[in-house]
């Protein structure tokens, strides 16, 4: 479990490389030239999990054009990815791994150059409440349907490199060796709740997205 110091140092870090002149540079110009296993292959495991199963069938049932289409399940989804990095992963190596996930809102393209991720946000854990079980760093990444989505991740769902996005499985390539657990959590925008605008009342808000 991490420390406050521990949480307060990766933080520091962090915010110390953007300002040292490690923030963002400008996206690649053309991210379907980028090498796919720019660090090596990433070995997957066997499938085991019952949503990447069932990921598939559907895929295969709908057909990859389809289940990878920017209109298909339109409807705001949220794509979670929670690490926690290797001991003698080093300061400047995470702040490249944040750099470069953080460059996917523009690197990430389709081949006709519209772009599948709608928004990238990052930040570091500093809960007090200890159930973050040693998790270090969060990304919420937006997209406007599912299709964009299952794009944007491709493998273990998509295996054809022809339907998933070459620059995030460079990414995924280049990170792999740093981290020890990757936690993913996706879910469609369902419902919303937020507080009345000041002047009426303390009232709450709440809205229903009908998919």
């Amino acid at each position: 479990m991490l420390t406050h110091l521990s949480r307060l140092t990766l933080g520091v870090t962090l915010v110390s490389a953007f300002a040292l002149g490690l923030a963002p540079r400008p996206a690649l110009a053309d991210p379907y030239s980028l090498p796919i296993a720019s660090s090596g292959p990433v070995i997957l495991p066997p499938v085991a999990d019952d949503g990447t199963i069932a990921a598939r069938q559907l895929a295969a049932q709908v057909g990859l054009a389809q289940f990878t289409a920017p209109g298909w399940r339109p409807g705001l989804l949220r794509h979670v990815v929670m690490f926690r990095y290797k001991s003698g992963t080093t300061a400047a190596m995470r702040a490249e791994i944040t750099m470069r996930f953080l460059r996917l809102a523009e690197d990430s393209r389709r081949p006709d150059g519209s772009h599948p991720v709608r928004s990238i946000e990052m930040g570091v854990q500093n809960s007090g409440e200890g159930a973050d079980a040693g998790l270090q760093q969060a990304f919420i990444v937006t997209f406007a349907s599912e299709g964009d989505r299952n794009f944007y991740v491709g493998k273990p769902v998509i295996m054809d490199p022809a339907w998933f996005d070459p620059a995030h499985e460079a990414f995924k390539s280049f990170a792999a060796p740093s981290i020890e657990k990757v936690i993913v959590f996706d879910f469609n925008v369902l419902a919303t709740a937020s507080r009345a605008p000041s002047g009426h009342g303390e009232k709450a808000r709440h809205s229903q997205t009908r998919r």
